[in-house]
């Protein structure tokens, strides 16, 4: 990671300024301003169309932003790609599958684990001096419950597996901010505790920054400390999670039901 190794104090971690993108006449994110501190989770949240996942995009390099920036530890990294973003320590999940679908789950990781370290041509290097990598690929597998197909190439993972391996690849790369946009989706009612339980344990460590866009308000519930609303592409509601839920703006972009007015 290249992030500065003196910001300032209060410095934050990740901040988007007035970033907007537009496309022709569609404004699909307009001028959003937050910003975010090591050891805090913020659930993104918004009806469909909200803005949610094109807001991500634009914070990892995904996409290029018609206006605003985007700040690392006070650093303005919008003209960097998303491969330097994540070397100044944006990890996505999406942007690390299928790494080498034909490889296995435990090749894929000891790749990110050499790539994090900077140690290049790691296959080709003897498997004693090599050990301590395939060790740290492999306890990054344990973590998703994944040791148990440490050998199974990607391609025949399952879709619950591959959501798994994802998490695996980006605890490997140690990013300081970790962007998971609905790590749940298409997984199995048991599968669901072992990434909700992972994405806690980095909480509770409170030293990085996590973004989690989620439509399951239980999940926003028991993990966000933090909600962020996005509505037509505006930030409408930012804050303590039951102030949020609670306001007749959330109430009524968000879950579609607005608040009654006492009598």
């Amino acid at each position: 990671m290249t992030a500065p190794s003196h910001p300032q104090p209060g410095t934050p971690v990740l901040e988007t300024r007035g970033l907007t993108i537009q496309f022709g006449g569609h404004v699909a994110v307009d001028h959003v301003s937050c910003a975010f501190h090591a050891g805090t989770l913020t659930a993104i949240v918004g009806p469909n169309g909200a803005g949610k996942t094109t807001w991500f995009n634009l914070i990892s390099g995904q996409l290029r932003a018609t206006a605003g920036s985007v700040h690392v530890f006070g650093e303005d990294i919008t003209a960097l790609g998303a491969a330097a973003r994540a070397d100044k320590g944006l990890g996505r999940a999406f942007q690390l599958t299928n790494l080498f679908p034909n490889l296995s789950a435990l090749e894929n990781v000891r790749l990110a684990v050499a790539s994090r370290h900077r140690i290049g041509h790691i296959f080709w290097q003897t498997a004693a001096r090599r050990r301590d990598i395939i060790d740290r690929a492999a306890d990054y597998l344990a973590q998703v419950n994944l040791a148990h197909r440490a050998d199974t190439p990607v391609a025949s993972l399952s879709h619950g597996d591959q959501r798994k391996l994802e998490v695996a690849l980006m605890l490997a790369l140690e990013p300081e901010v970790f962007m998971f946009d609905e790590p749940t989706a298409g997984m199995s009612v048991d599968e669901v505790p072992v990434i909700l339980d992972l994405i806690a344990d980095i909480k509770r460590r409170q030293d990085k920054v996590i973004l989690l866009v989620e439509h399951k308000m239980d999940v926003v519930r028991a993990l966000a400390d933090r909600i962020v609303v996005l509505h037509n592409g505006q930030l409408v509601a930012d804050g303590e999670p039951a102030t949020v839920i609670a306001s007749p703006i959330v109430q009524e972009a968000y879950l579609g039901t607005p608040m009654e007015t006492p009598a």
